[in-house]
């Protein structure tokens, strides 16, 4: 099988089938992440996807998922994601779906047709970097994207029949700015259901023009209590049914974080009341410092 450098995937798909279609990141500039700076883009040749495909039908296994790798293999053209997806089931007829990392950027780029078109190939249960709907977050991460844009093609990919999962950055929105980030990612989430919510806590990373910008004052961390406050902002904001809350990525400081809005809210909000009040008996002070900056 074919991996070419780090290989990064959402917690949720970490026993999925990884399949190599793109190395890289098409946008690679946003402020808070260093993971694809030495991995220059490029599209892995399509001789290279079936060769990995044959081998999994030679091993014989029952693959009913496949996770596409790497930054946002959504980039690539409606054209060549239906050939990826036609060589998926023809070595593996029994893959149910296809999913991969996609930036709103992305979804911009295609139709509504060529969004209903993916999805009848298989193509669903996106992962979409959102991160944030507060615009001076969004301008700040330099997502490549406006909260209007966001807005449109979330709403485009929803109108096409395709689930996604927002990805969300908790404390992006700098300190003392948790309330209207909230409200205005709630607003878009409540607007456009996902059918799962993953947050994670901002990392400040080393190298990374996040860092400059904390170094300069322009950002200001949030402390390990005010992220978790935030977390908990979040779920009372999040007016949507059956919807998973994944919280369990290792940026969290609590990650035994999971469950169904709105049914497990309280249940979930009560764990970090509990897991708070450990951290405060255990190691007093720890929640009121920030994260330490670290590499990727």
């Amino acid at each position: 099988m074919h991996q070419t450098g780090q290989i990064y995937r959402p917690p949720s798909e970490a026993s999925v089938q990884r399949l190599e279609v793109t190395i890289g990141c098409s946008h690679n500039k946003c402020s808070f992440c260093t993971m694809y700076r030495k991995t220059p883009f490029r599209v892995a040749p399509i001789e290279d996807v079936e060769m990995d495909l044959k081998e999994l039908h030679d091993r014989g296994e029952k693959i009913t998922r496949i996770y596409l790798t790497n930054g946002d293999p959504f980039v690539l053209g409606t054209d060549r994601l239906v050939k990826i997806a036609e060589l998926v089931h023809q070595y593996l007829p029994e893959v149910e779906v296809l999913t991969c990392y996609a930036s709103i950027q992305n979804l911009k780029a295609k139709s509504l047709e060529d969004l209903k078109l993916l999805k009848s190939v298989g193509y669903d249960e996106l992962y979409v970097g959102l991160e944030t709907a507060y615009a001076p977050a969004v301008k700040l991460i330099n997502k490549g994207f406006t909260v209007e844009e966001a807005y449109e093609n979330i709403r485009k990919l929803k109108e096409a029949g395709m689930k996604y999962s927002a990805l969300l950055m908790l404390g992006i929105g700098g300190k003392g700015h948790s309330k209207e980030s909230v409200e205005a990612t709630a607003a878009l989430l409540n607007k456009y259901p996902p059918y799962r919510v993953s947050p994670l806590s901002t990392a400040v990373l080393r190298g990374s023009e996040l860092e400059e910008l904390c170094n300069k004052g322009e950002y200001v961390q949030l402390t390990e209590r005010e992220l978790i406050e935030e977390e908990k902002m979040l779920l009372r904001a999040l007016k949507i049914n059956d919807c998973i809350f994944f919280g369990s990525h290792p940026y969290n400081l609590i990650t035994t974080i999971s469950g169904v809005l709105p049914q497990d809210r309280e249940e979930i909000i009560k764990h970090l009341d509990s897991e708070m009040a450990a951290w405060d008996r255990d190691q007093p002070g720890f929640l009121d410092t920030v994260w330490k900056r670290t590499d990727m």
